[in-house]
C-alpha cells in the first residue's frame, strides 16, 4: 500500500485545536499543514507561537490551494456546512468536528454532498478510537459476549456557570443544542455503534436550576436497541465535579463495563478481564483536559482510509446517525412519548 502525505488546511483555531495540533505533529509523515486559518488575528499568533503553524488570514487561497488535499473543519458547528462544503466544491476531502452542523437537514445535505463529490467526508468521533472502546468492540464482534441483554449509558460530567457565559454556548444556533449535542454526543455515538443501533426512545430533558442556559443540560432517557433489548440513557453537564461516562452492556456470558478508557469485563464463568485504566476525559471543568491520543489514531485511520480508498471509521453517515438519534431524543422529551429513529436517510 502506498502511503501518501496529505496537504491540510485547518479551519479554526479556537478550543478544539489543541487535541489536533499534538496529534498532527506526531502524524509528520501522514499530513502536512499547508495552512491554519482563523478570522481573529490573536487566535492565529497563539497557533504559531504554540504549534508552529503555518497560520494565514485569507481563506479563499487556502480553500483554492492546490497543495490542500483535506480540509479539517474545527470551527463552532454553525459554520460548519458551508465551510465542508466550500472545500468539497474545490475538490477536496473534509474532516468536520463534531456534530456535522447544527441543523439535520443541514447535516443530510453534507453528506449527499460529499457523496456525489465522490469525496471522502470525516467527523471527529474519536471514542471510537479509544484503546478500551476498541478492545470491547472487538469481543462483540467476534461474539465472545454474547447477545446483549439490556445496556446503559451514563454521561455524568461538569461545565460551571462560566462555560455557558460564553457567546453562543449552549445555544440551538452556535452549537445546535446543549448536553447531547456537546458533551454526550462522543458517548451517546460509541453506545450507539456498540450496541447495534437503538430503534426508539422515550425521553426526558430540561435545563437545571444550576444553569443559566437556552438548551438542555440533562437528559434521561429509555432506548430500544435494534436487537430488541431494552437499555437506559442519561446525559447531564450538572454533575460536579465529573465523573467518567460508562457504557455498561449486560451480555449472555458476561457484563461489560466501559469507564472512560477503563473496560472491565466480568464473565459468568470467573474470568475478569481488564483493559486500560482510568484517565482524565474532559468530564469536569477543564473540557480540554484528556489525551490527543484518540484524535491521533482517528486522524492516522482517515489517511489510512484515503491510501485504501475506503470510508474512515468515523465518516459521514456516522455522524449523520448519531446526530438523528440526539435529535430524535429530543424529539421524544417534547412529545412525551415513543419515536422511532430512522436509520436511512434521503
Amino acid at each position: 500500500m502506498t502511503v501518501a502525505v496529505r496537504g491540510l488546511a485547518v479551519v479554526g483555531l479556537g478550543m478544539a485545536l489543541a487535541p489536533h495540533a499534538r496529534a498532527l505533529a506526531e502524524l509528520a509523515d501522514r499530513y502536512r499543514v499547508v495552512g491554519a486559518w482563523s478570522r481573529s488575528e490573536p487566535r492565529r499568533a497563539a497557533a504559531a507561537a504554540a504549534y508552529d503553524l503555518p497560520v494565514t488570514a485569507d481563506l479563499d487561497a487556502l480553500v483554492a490551494d492546490p497543495n490542500v488535499d483535506v480540509g479539517l473543519i474545527l470551527t463552532p458547528p454553525a459554520s460548519h456546512y458551508e465551510l465542508a462544503e466550500r472545500f468539497l466544491d474545490a475538490g477536496k476531502h473534509v474532516i468536520v468536528e463534531k456534530p456535522l452542523d447544527t441543523e439535520l437537514g443541514r447535516a443530510e445535505r453534507l453528506v449527499a454532498s460529499a457523496a456525489a463529490k465522490n469525496r471522502s467526508l470525516g467527523i471527529v468521533l474519536q471514542h471510537r478510537f479509544r484503546k478500551a472502546a476498541r478492545a470491547l468492540g472487538a469481543l462483540l464482534q467476534d461474539g465472545e459476549l454474547g447477545p446483549i441483554g439490556t445496556a446503559t449509558c451514563i454521561v455524568p460530567w461538569w461545565r460551571d456557570q462560566t462555560y455557558y457565559d460564553q457567546p453562543g454556548r449552549g445555544t440551538r444556533e452556535r452549537d445546535g443544542g446543549g448536553v447531547l449535542m456537546t458533551q454526550a454526543i462522543h458517548t451517546i455515538d460509541l453506545f450507539r455503534a456498540l450496541t447495534g443501533g437503538i430503534g426508539r426512545v422515550a425521553a426526558a430533558a430540561q435545563t437545571t436550576p444550576l444553569h443559566r442556559m437556552e438548551c438542555e443540560d440533562v437528559v434521561a432517557a429509555v432506548v430500544e436497541l435494534n436487537g430488541g433489548a431494552i437499555g437506559s440513557l442519561y446525559a447531564t453537564t450538572a454533575a460536579f465535579p465529573g465523573h467518567p461516562e460508562e457504557i455498561r452492556l449486560v451480555c449472555a456470558n458476561g457484563v461489560a463495563a466501559l469507564l472512560g478508557d477503563a473496560l472491565r469485563v466480568d464473565w459468568l464463568d470467573g474470568r475478569h478481564t481488564a483493559v486500560g485504566e482510568a484517565a482524565a476525559m474532559g468530564s469536569g471543568a477543564d473540557p480540554m483536559a484528556f489525551s490527543h491520543d484518540a484524535h491521533k489514531a482517528l486522524l492516522a485511520d482517515y489517511a489510512d482510509a484515503l491510501d485504501q480508498g475506503r470510508a474512515p471509521e468515523a465518516d459521514g453517515r456516522d455522524g449523520l446517525a448519531t446526530q438523528r438519534l440526539i435529535e430524535r431524543l429530543l424529539d421524544a422529551a417534547a412529545a412525551g412519548s415513543w419515536v422511532i429513529v430512522e436509520t436511512e436517510w434521503s
